[in-house]
């Protein structure tokens, strides 16, 4: 947990020790009251219809005051416009107040999908992104991390902190409660709160649903996703090359896989199935969840499985993957190194690991990058554990002797045969620390050692000498020849600091995100590796890779020649009126030889049909059926809309005499028109129709959700 207010408060996962103090932390969060009144007036609206179930006797948590508007967010995502608190009255308000740069922000993902699959018709979750890093308010950039967080929930840029302000955020990442009456209920800080979140939510859905006041409407949202094209690499994050054996190992993280390729972009094999998951096995069948780092020891590479908290192995000559390390659940326990009090590490597949970001092979030793609890650790191959080597888990750039210092996200990791250097991403700064049992963590470029966890705050684009140089959120670093090449990530550069002076100076890069490569633009590069006279770059956002001369800095793409997206297993057809009642319509004698069918819909007050989403609608009838034309039943097809009605044909065949369809109708409706919350309706009708001379030859039917 990051304190906005640069408190330097330690990063151990908090969590609820007791639900019996549930109403006391959750509601004992500050907040301002910023136009509340209006907010009030926002969420008015008429109440549903009280189900048979009787009302509790007292809300489990009432609401404190109206929740503060949305207003004052810079851009929406994951939406086609800005959502109100009126939008959403009726649901549950799960507000996530992040920053895409936070390990811990990514921590809780997994618990909001969690709670998003298991409650998509009573929850609303919506990402406030209260940026740290100015990289981090351009929303291009949040554009890009809801697609390589793969979030499937609205995000606001809260780029000015006002939506923050008012709801009195003070570290990342927070969650917000809004019940369905448009009230505040209460904030919780930190991650590792699914089961909190996951039992106050229950409660409140138990309690408005039976109150009439919970709306179980499903919602539809626009995602970001959904509007690019597959790319052969989506989001490469690390590399590593072996020179002698002609080799290039790529982690395509998005993908969630290996790529393996000669020097000259031949592709040679990819390991992993594409699906997120930690299954051991066959090239064909493992499964990854965003790998990183890489190390290769023999025949044998290590993979850092960052997102499934696992150091995976795989056999290059046998061509089969196993889990080395972690157990697959993201520790929230704290290790220190030589500690009486804390363990230090444990038995490989018994101790939960936390984001393992990057890897590096030195003298027998397996050393790595742990971003989640700010640590460096260590195997020794061949053993059967692996403990902490450098940091005491405090977020913060302090130097100290390896068991004293304090890290900040450590996210690349490389060594020059006698001492690890690694760059300390939340901190924006490079460091040393020494392989010896006695070392030292000392800084090379960037802040260190200011008062109240300042360093976390002190970053930007300088070129200069130690501390005078500004870095801004850099992931990944290569050695070369007595100097560092590090990937300044979020200044979309490329940085050279010279290890004799520690001058910090750019070397590739305007520092504006681009795809140009004269000058070459970059977007987020991550990863970054020498081999010969060339420097190989991961340029993330841009999903590419580039070849860049050490001397000339002449730069080309390097693209793996035969590499395709994965395949992802097809989604099974849903029907979205199983289970639905059919409304029966009355019978109509029709003649010609086609039925217009026209929908007319009835609407809540102040909602609209979505004009950015099809109205789909299926025909079914009885096999023997022999009036209309067999080419209209079946799958579902795409009605035409005025904005206000829908219409689609039913072609009959000529044939006299009477039968009955059945159609299904598919649509979405939003208070504006365009998008923002969207509604998710399905219609069913049965329509008896009698072929005979002199009927009509249009009907109409009424939709009302």
């Amino acid at each position: 947990m990051k304190d906005v207010a640069m408190r330097g408060q330690a990063n151990w996962l908090w969590r609820s020790v007791a639900y019996g103090l549930l109403l006391t932390l959750l509601a004992s969060g500050p907040m301002r009251a910023d136009d509340t009144a209006q907010d009030a007036a926002n969420g008015a609206g008429d109440d549903k219809t009280a189900e048979t179930e009787p009302v509790p006797a007292e809300n489990p948590f009432p609401g404190r005051l109206p929740a503060p508007s949305f207003e004052g967010g810079v851009e929406w995502y994951n939406c086609n416009g800005p959502i109100s608190i009126k939008e959403l009255r009726g649901k549950i308000v799960l507000l996530d107040f992040w920053t895409y740069c936070c390990i811990n922000c990514m921590h809780v993902l997994p618990d909001l999908k969690y709670l998003e699959e298991k409650y998509p018709n009573e929850l609303v979750v919506i990402g406030v992104h209260a940026a740290k890093f100015d990289n981090e308010k351009v929303g291009e950039n949040i554009r890009e991390a809801i697609m390589r967080y793969e979030i499937s929930h609205p995000v606001v840029n809260d780029a000015n902190m006002t939506i923050a302000r008012k709801y009195g955020f003070r570290s990342w990442p927070t969650f917000v409660l809004i019940d369905p009456e448009g009230q505040f209920v209460g904030q919780q800080p930190g991650e590792g709160n699914r089961e909190l979140f996951d039992m106050v939510i229950s409660k409140m859905i138990a309690y408005h649903r039976a109150k009439g006041t919970l709306d179980e409407t499903p919602v539809k949202f626009n995602l970001e996703r959904e509007q690019v094209a597959p790319t052969p690499l989506r989001y490469p994050g690390k590399l590593l090359a072996d020179v002698p054996g002609n080799r290039l190992f790529i982690s395509d993280s998005n993908h969630n896989r290996i790529v393996i390729s000669n020097l000259q972009g031949e592709l040679l094999v990819t390991i992993g199935s594409g699906q997120i998951g930690h299954k051991d096995g066959g090239y064909a069948e493992a499964m990854f969840d965003h790998p990183q780092g890489m190390a290769l020891v023999g025949d044998v590479l290590y993979v850092a499985d960052t997102e499934n908290h696992m150091l995976r192995t795989i056999d290059l000559k046998q061509q089969t993957v196993s889990t080395l390390a972690g157990t697959g659940k993201q520790s929230h326990s704290r290790y220190a190194r030589n500690s009486d009090i804390f363990p230090n590490g444990g038995p490989l597949r018994e101790t939960e690991l936390n984001s393992p970001w990057d890897l590096w092979h030195q003298g027998g030793v397996l050393y790595i990058a742990m971003a989640g609890p700010h640590q460096l650790w260590k195997h020794d191959l061949g053993s059967k554990g692996l403990e902490v080597f450098a940091g005491t888990g405090r977020e913060d750039i302090l130097d100290a002797p390896l068991a004293e210092a304090a890290l900040a996200q450590p996210s690349g990791i490389v060594s020059d045969g006698k001492s690890l250097f690694f760059v300390d991403s939340e901190g924006s700064a490079v460091r040393r620390a020494d392989i010896a049992d006695d070392g030292q963590v000392t800084t090379l470029v960037g802040p260190h050692d200011l008062p109240q966890g300042r360093s976390l705050f002190e970053f930007g684009d300088i070129d200069g000498v130690g501390t005078e140089a500004r870095l801004q959120h850099p992931i990944g670093l290569a050695y070369h020849n007595g100097s560092l090449l590090v990937t300044d990530t979020y200044n979309h550069k490329v940085k050279w600091i010279d290890l004799k002076t520690n001058e910090c100076t750019t070397w590739l890069g305007t520092g504006t995100r681009g795809t140009g490569l004269d000058p070459v633009e970059l977007n987020e590069p991550a990863g970054l590796i020498v081999v010969g006279d060339e420097v190989l770059i991961a340029d993330t956002n841009n999903h590419r890779l580039l070849r860049t001369n050490l001397q000339t800095k002449q730069t080309t793409e390097l693209v793996i020649q035969g590499l395709t997206p994965p395949a992802h297993p097809k989604a099974m057809p849903q029907d979205e009126t199983d289970g639905m009642l059919a409304q029966r319509l009355p019978q109509v004698t029709v003649s010609g030889e086609t039925i217009q069918v026209t929908v007319e819909f009835d609407l809540p007050l102040d909602f609209k049909l979505n004009q950015l989403a099809p109205i789909g609608y299926r025909l079914r009838a009885d096999d023997a059926q022999q009036q209309v034309n067999p080419a209209a039943i079946g799958p579902k097809k795409q009605a035409q809309t005025d904005g206000k009605t829908a219409t689609f044909p039913i072609p009959l065949t000529g044939a006299t005499g009477s039968t009955e369809l059945e159609i299904q109708l598919t649509y979405q409706f939003c208070s504006d028109g365009k998008g923002g919350v969207c509604r998710f309706a399905s219609e069913r009708w049965t329509l008896p129709i009698v072929v005979a001379e002199g009927g009509t030859s249009r009907v109409t039917v009424k939709a009302k959700p």
